[in-house]
């Protein structure tokens, strides 16, 4: 007799778990809906997994920030410790939704599936998408296949891998891609196709676990951008600069001789570019500028990166820039 996989449920909130009070209605209220009440809207799916729940908090993911994500990863942690537990699913509001799957993609284990999924229209809207991304988020962590990929997110019958994934649009239920790499895989509630064998199996976590990430500005560039608009964005307290760059993660010149300069002071700077898709390379000014180049890595998530490798004590350009590489 087959065994039902057990899947621990972490709930955030989000979209997924919100309410309209209207099937048609624009406004909603995001993260409303407890983790207890949604196991039991999505018992009568007939999901064949065993699944238990943990409300980690009900917010709307734009709210999502250190503290959450350190009670998360606690227990995201004792999950995967489980022997009892074969995956974990976290729901998640999609606004920041890449960023928490890739944070924990760089700091958990790789031994079991751990699946982020959200909605883009709330629980009592026509057309739900909720249900059916989770019930596709169930058969994905319940595949043994499904370890070894890192953190992985499932939206729209597709899923991504954490590093890849980004949402693009604000509306509709087609609302992520992946870049470089689009989908890994397909599912849907009777069905999953992965794109090729896991590539992680048996890794350790990037990057230990840091309750008090450092402070890292994304700051956004524009035509005409000046030192001043660099300068009122960087405090005592800033350790790191993302830049979004226009094109390949360039800059006016004053705004790069105003970032030189806090590199030359110790402050870490990559570049990244506000373009939706694209691989910003190392360029011959960066290494006298004393720049990172994000490569693949859009700003959020280059921020995630740098973010750790500061906690983490790395603070070599070159070293930092081989990690960028390396995704």
């Amino acid at each position: 007799m087959l065994v039902a996989p057990h899947i621990r449920i972490l709930a955030t909130g989000g979209t997924i778990a919100g309410i309209a009070g209207s099937a048609i209605a624009h406004e909603y209220r995001a993260g409303e809906i407890g983790i207890e009440d949604y196991l039991e809207k999505v018992g009568g799916l007939g999901l064949a997994a065993e699944l238990s729940g943990t409300q980690i908090a009900n917010i709307d993911s734009a709210d999502m920030g250190p503290s959450i994500w350190n009670s998360l990863y606690l227990a995201a942690t004792e999950a995967l410790a489980d022997d009892a537990c074969d995956g974990v699913i976290i729901t998640h509001g999609t606004d920041t939704l890449e960023e928490t799957a890739f944070l924990l993609d760089l700091t958990l284990p790789s031994n079991k599936p751990v699946v982020v999924v959200g909605a883009m229209r709330p629980a009592d809207a026509v057309g739900y998408d909720g249900l059916r991304n989770f019930a596709n988020a169930v058969g994905v962590a319940s595949n043994a296949d499904a370890a070894g990929r890192g953190v992985l997110v499932v939206m729209g019958d597709r899923v991504f891998a954490a590093r890849d994934v980004r949402k693009v649009r604000t509306r509709g239920t087609e609302a992520f891609r992946g870049f470089p790499r689009e989908s890994i895989g397909l599912v849907t509630p009777s069905s999953l196709e992965w794109f090729g064998s896991a590539w992680r199996s048996g890794e350790a976590p990037a990057f230990a676990w840091h309750d008090d990430l450092p402070e890292v500005a994304i700051i956004y560039g524009f035509a005409g951008m000046d030192a001043d608009c660099i300068m009122r964005q960087v405090r005592d307290t800033t350790r790191g600069v993302v830049l979004a760059g226009v094109g390949e993660g360039n800059m006016a010149s004053a705004a790069r001789s105003a970032l030189a300069r806090l590199a030359s002071d110790g402050l870490a700077v990559v570049r990244a570019s506000r373009a939706d898709e694209g691989v910003v390379d190392r360029e011959p000014e960066d290494m006298a500028n004393g720049f990172i180049a994000s490569r693949a890595l859009n700003p959020q998530k280059a921020r995630i990166l740098l973010q750790l490798m500061l906690a983490n004590g790395i603070t070599d350009p070159a070293r930092m820039q081989s990690e960028f590489d390396r995704r």
